[in-house]
């Protein structure tokens, strides 16, 4: 049996994942935003936590781990760039690591952009990626450290997944992603209809996450950028998809 997995709202905006082996029982949280949230879904699932799995150290994102742990005895894997702000892990991972979660594997690819520490769990024979706050449904997150240049590196290296790859992503910005994802691509009929099933979602309490990568591709302005109609819509055209993608963002920060 493959994995199971069961995301859910947590504090006002964030996903909660949880991605459960049936085959060993083991089960991770992907991130820890609220342990309130996260113990209510492993009663739901009746699946019991033995690790949780941090994408980067921002507080919305970590502040339930160390709770969680010492209720539970999990195991904490965090980023090693985030060991100041995640004191109490069991294991930090970098670039090419691996993580099992009983006879799951997932490859620790490290995706700056957000924030240096980003990291993102690649669930290969799963299928399913967990990207923190890296890529969201019709979005990115907005860019606190590093360089433009970095996220538009890790963005790609994520657009180039296989297509029915889903993502999990670490909040449901998809509305307001979609406003923006509108305004610097109007004629994107992908982009128009995923708009439209986020609204119903939203109406019938659903969100949508997880997406897929091909979907993303099709739809998110910001694996876009090296198409000619969102160079125009940021008057940049003929310019590098970088230089494009840093105006996008620019834009959403003000938008």
């Amino acid at each position: 049996m493959s994995a199971q997995i069961h995301a859910f709202l947590c504090l006002q905006d964030n996903i909660g994942v949880l991605i459960h082996d049936p085959n060993t029982g083991a089960c991770a949280a992907v991130d820890a935003p609220d342990e309130g949230a996260i113990l209510a879904a492993l009663a739901q699932t009746g699946w019991q936590l033995t690790d949780i799995l941090i994408t980067h150290r921002h507080g919305d994102h970590v502040q339930a781990a160390e709770p969680l742990k010492r209720r539970t005895g999990c195991r904490v894997v965090a980023p090693v760039k985030a060991r100041e702000a995640v004191p109490h892990a069991d294991a930090y991972v970098r670039e090419g690591d691996t993580v099992h979660v009983g006879g799951l594997q997932a490859h620790v690819w490290e995706t700056p952009g957000h924030c240096l520490d980003h990291v993102s769990y690649w669930f290969a024979a799963d299928r399913a990626l967990f990207a923190g706050d890296t890529l969201f449904t019709l979005g990115c997150g907005r860019m606190f450290e590093g360089t433009y240049a970095e996220f538009w590196a890790s963005l790609q290296r994520l657009a180039a997944l296989p297509d029915e790859a889903r993502v999990y992503c670490g909040h449901d910005y998809t509305l307001s992603n979609a406003r923006f994802a509108l305004a610097a691509d109007p004629d994107n009929e992908a982009l128009r209809a995923r708009a439209a099933e986020a609204e119903t979602a939203r109406a019938e309490g659903r969100f949508l996450v997880p997406t897929t990568i091909g979907q993303e591709k099709a739809a998110n302005p910001f694996l876009r950028s090296g198409e000619p109609a969102l160079a125009k819509s940021v008057h940049k055209e003929g310019a590098a998809p970088v230089e494009v993608f840093q105006a996008l963002r620019e834009w959403k920060n003000r938008f």
